[in-house]
């Protein structure tokens, strides 16, 4: 896996032009022990209070053997149980926000994350706010946020992407992990799919819109998206080896985000109509979807907007030009790169390849999978680019053209 000063030593070389974030990871640490090696670190930090934040599940996975194991060394530890909602979901939102604030002790010295992804948003969020550092204990491989600077939330019933602070440290213990439920490692291997759609999208806004791209963080992702593809059934499997994998990787994206300081090399358009539909569960009061099982079917229906709908638009000058007073930059730059655009979208596999690939670790594949029907799934493709600035091809697309075909 790459290390924090491989990254550092990388990032002095780069010769992208863009200023690169500090990664203020002291230890990553993916292993058998690693909640021992957790107390160990926090022992040498010489804290003397530490909060936990987790809910009921995870606290049982790992936070009882976490908070055990330091109270033993004269660390004085507080558990802060995040409470599910009405549905027995826990929402990174105002309420579990405010919740952890008022757990948090201001004489805590740091905050420990043990939970998946939304535990660790919700952490995030409230040390930052509350001017305190944060460690991450992952408890199943489900998303590859554990250690970015970004706290997803939900306010006012809109998820809204906040920079706050990356962990100083992760301890990702091999043990809990294989352990974790099929569905969870279903979870994060279709958040590594994402990064089809998301590099794609990365790179169409930089050759379009002018968007800043760092073509280290680019590799750096892309590595670790073939690491999974390449594994699949050693993930599938979740045997120790691909679930080392599976972590591993998912470690590296964050660390990709990182490096540049936003989620671009990871998140697309597939990740806005993933927002959407959570958006709307909640409204509707429905139970939530793992995060990495909804973008990997949304990863599929934005291939195939952009290898069929988009492509054909990208390649046909005549109609371009016909579109250029809609927006006259955005057209230009598109003719003047027609031929790297293409071949960024001609590079992205085809849905069913995403789709047999989700097959072989069990996840879902279809929106009906999720419970999610036809008109949400039009809806969002109609309207989930106005979540996010990011000039992504589904932006461009509703933009310019904003019709699509029958799903």
């Amino acid at each position: 896996m790459l290390s924090v000063t491989e990254l550092s030593n990388l990032a002095k070389d780069c010769s992208c032009g863009n200023d690169h974030f500090e990664c203020t990871i002291e230890e990553i640490v993916v292993s058998h022990d690693a909640l021992e090696q957790a107390s160990s670190y926090m022992r040498s930090k010489s804290y003397r209070k530490v909060s936990i934040v987790a809910d009921k599940i995870t606290f049982n996975v790992a936070g009882q053997k976490l908070s055990d194991a330091l109270n033993a060394s004269n660390v004085k530890t507080e558990v802060v149980l995040i409470q599910p909602n009405e549905q027995g979901d826990v929402i990174a939102n105002e309420i579990a926000l405010i919740e952890a604030m008022l757990g948090i002790s201001q004489d805590s010295e740091v905050v420990i994350a043990v939970g998946s992804g939304t535990i660790h948003d919700i952490t995030r969020f409230s040390s930052f706010k509350m001017g305190k550092p944060f460690i991450s204990v992952p408890t199943a491989p489900s998303v590859d946020g554990f250690n970015s600077m970004g706290a997803p939330v939900v306010i006012k019933g809109v998820k809204t992407t906040y920079q706050m602070q990356s962990p100083i440290a992760i301890f990702a213990d091999l043990t809990i992990l294989k352990e974790a439920p099929q569905e969870m490692i279903a979870a994060g291997f279709g958040d590594m799919l994402a990064k089809f759609t998301s590099l794609a999208d990365w790179r169409f806004s930089h050759l379009t819109a002018g968007e800043p791209y760092c073509s280290l963080s680019a590799s750096i992702t892309e590595a670790s998206l073939k690491k999974c593809v390449d594994n699949v059934d050693l993930i599938a499997a979740a045997n120790e080896e691909g679930i080392r994998i599976l972590i591993e990787s998912l470690i590296e994206s964050g660390l990709a985000m990182l490096l540049v300081g936003h989620s671009s090399p990871a998140s697309g358009g597939e990740h806005h109509l993933s927002h959407y539909w959570e958006m709307e569960f909640l409204k509707q009061d429905k139970p939530q979807v793992l995060h990495g099982a909804k973008v990997g079917v949304s990863t599929q229906l934005i291939l195939k907007l952009y290898k069929n709908d988009v492509k054909d638009l990208i390649s046909n000058s005549t109609r371009l030009a016909e579109l250029k007073d809609k927006q006259k930059e955005i057209i230009s730059a598109i003719l003047e790169k027609q031929e790297e655009i293409q071949k960024v979208i001609d590079s992205l596999p085809n849905a069913d390849t995403v789709g047999d690939l989700l097959n072989k670790v069990k996840g879902p594949t279809q929106p009906s999978d999720l419970k999610i029907d036809a008109e949400l799934v039009q809806n969002s493709l109609n309207k989930a680019h106005l979540l996010r600035n990011r000039y992504t091809m589904l932006k461009f697309w509703n933009e310019l053209v904003g019709t699509h075909h029958a799903v």
